[in-house]
Parts: C-alpha cells; sequence; structure tokens
C-alpha cells in the first residue's frame, strides 16, 4: 500500500503546526513541489519565517533535516509523474505467489479502501457536501481522460437531488460558455488524477478568477489544483493491476451523495418524485 504523498501530509498534518510552521506548509502547497526544491534560506523568506522554522517543519513531517525531505520530494515526484507501465515495471515480486487472483484483489481492495476513509477528514467530506448541495447556482462538474466518466457518475445521482448541474460538454463553444458564466453562486467540482491534465487545472484557475467554489477529488500526491480548491477529497490508489484504483474514489462520491441526499431532505424527496412523473408522463419508463 502507498503512502500518502508529500503534499497530502503536509496538508494534513497542517492543524498540528504552529503558525509560523503553517506559512511554509502554504508556500510548499501553493508552489508544490517546485518550492521544495529551493534552499531552506529562500523558502524561509517566501515564508516570511526564519531558516530554523523551515527546518523544525521538516523535522516534524519525519524528515532528519532538508537535504532527507528534498531526497523525499524527488521520489514523490517520480509517483506522482508515474505510468501504468512504470508502475509495473517498479513494482517488487509479489510475496504472495500462491494466492488466488480473488484473494489478491480483495486484500489489496479492501485494505486501499480502509485507508481512504482511515485518512478523509470529516470536515472536508461535511465541506464538500454543504457547497455543492447548498450551491444557489450551478454545480459543474469536470474530470479528464479517466476521471471524467467518475465525475459523470457524480452527476447521474446529484441532478437527481437539486437542480442545475451539468457536466461540462467536450464542445469547445459549449463549454467556454458555461465557464464564462460561471460566478461566486457556482461550485465546479474538478476530478484530477496523476499524470495530472493541464486542461483541469485551466478549468480550476478560470474558476478561481470569477470566485467561483472548487471541490477536487484527486489522490493522495495531491493534485496541483488543490492550492485553488476549497476542499480536497483524496483517495489512495492501490490495486492489484498497474492501474490506480476507482473503487477509493466511486465509495467518495458515493458518501457526497449520502450527505447531499440527507442536507436536502424533503426537497430532494419531492425533486425525485416530480422527475419520477415526468418520466412517466414521457413514456421514458
Amino acid at each position: 500500500m502507498a503512502e500518502a504523498g508529500i503534499a497530502e501530509s503536509i496538508r494534513r498534518g497542517m492543524g498540528d503546526c504552529s503558525p509560523a510552521e503553517r506559512k511554509v506548509a502554504r508556500v510548499l502547497l501553493s508552489a508544490y513541489p517546485s518550492a521544495g526544491f529551493e534552499t531552506v534560506a529562500r523558502l524561509a523568506d517566501r515564508a516570511g519565517v526564519s531558516g530554523p522554522t523551515v527546518l523544525r517543519f521538516v523535522q516534524r513531517l519525519g524528515y532528519r533535516g532538508f537535504p532527507d525531505f528534498q531526497e523525499a520530494l524527488r521520489r514523490d515526484l517520480d509517483e506522482r509523474s508515474a505510468s501504468p507501465l512504470r508502475i509495473h515495471q517498479s513494482r517488487p515480486p509479489r510475496e504472495d505467489a500462491s494466492a488466488s487472483l480473488r484473494e489478491r484483489a480483495a486484500a489489496i481492495s479492501v485494505a486501499t479502501l480502509q485507508r481512504t476513509f482511515d485518512e478523509l477528514s470529516t470536515h472536508d467530506l461535511d465541506r464538500s457536501v454543504d457547497l455543492i448541495s447548498s450551491a444557489p447556482g450551478a454545480v459543474l462538474i469536470a474530470g479528464g481522460r479517466y476521471s471524467g466518466l467518475l465525475g459523470q457518475v457524480l452527476a447521474l445521482h446529484l441532478e437527481q437531488l437539486r437542480p442545475r448541474v451539468r457536466v461540462l460538454p467536450d464542445d469547445a463553444p459549449a463549454r467556454a460558455a458555461l465557464v464564462e458564466d460561471m460566478g461566486r453562486r457556482d461550485v465546479l467540482v474538478l476530478f484530477d488524477y496523476r499524470r495530472y491534465e493541464d486542461h483541469t487545472q485551466r478549468l480550476a484557475r478560470a474558476a478561481r478568477a470569477r470566485h467561483a467554489s472548487i471541490v477536487l477529488f484527486t489522490d493522495s500526491w495531491l493534485s496541483p489544483i488543490a492550492s485553488d480548491a476549497d476542499v480536497v477529497l483524496s483517495s489512495e490508489t492501490g490495486a492489484p493491476s498497474p492501474f490506480d484504483a476507482l473503487t477509493p474514489v466511486l465509495a467518495l462520491i458515493e458518501a457526497v451523495v449520502a450527505g447531499c441526499f440527507d442536507r436536502l431532505g424533503d426537497a430532494a424527496v419531492d425533486r425525485m418524485a416530480r422527475a419520477d412523473k415526468v418520466a412517466s408522463d414521457l413514456g421514458l419508463y
């Protein structure tokens, strides 16, 4: 099971830091990973703290010193950009060679799912539910090559619970029009996972410029979008194949949907009933 990436470890540990150490954490996350490769003096200057504060911060993260932290950062960077082929090539030989596929897949999948929820912040989950369920404007959803499918799953559920839920279309003029109309009353939900996609990051920057809220689903290495997001829901990626696990993301989606259903209450139930009647009147089912 892969450990949480450095960026996620920084984000999770900020609550235990001193105010000065939190300044270091914010600088590292806002320009991750490049800020971590600067000198101690340069990083301290950017954060407005002393050099010893930077060293205390990396020691709090569990590193012996700044060179040790930077070496871990290099390994983390390799993990963030790893392709499925590289993941396969770098895996050690299986210790459970006699285990069946059923046993191996069950053990890995259950452990990955359990770690995802063990590390999930109750505050972050509740905040994402609050933003999505109570947004007075639209809830717009987008992702990447594979993660876009996850966004569609979320949208299919949310559109039954509340109005104005849209997956951003691939058609350029239609997408541009929706982004141009985005404002502070809207929420943009993004899915972005390692080998992070530039067009998704551009969407986040456009949303932030228009003062929309951002909910980010990502992995434990954290998409660069994390520094712009209002809330981050990260999941572990361990899987029996070289491809990152989708099950934990789907479980997070289901948790968010359950929270939105509870939060919207009778309004959601009434909307579902009205939609069922319309579908029946139209002969859809």
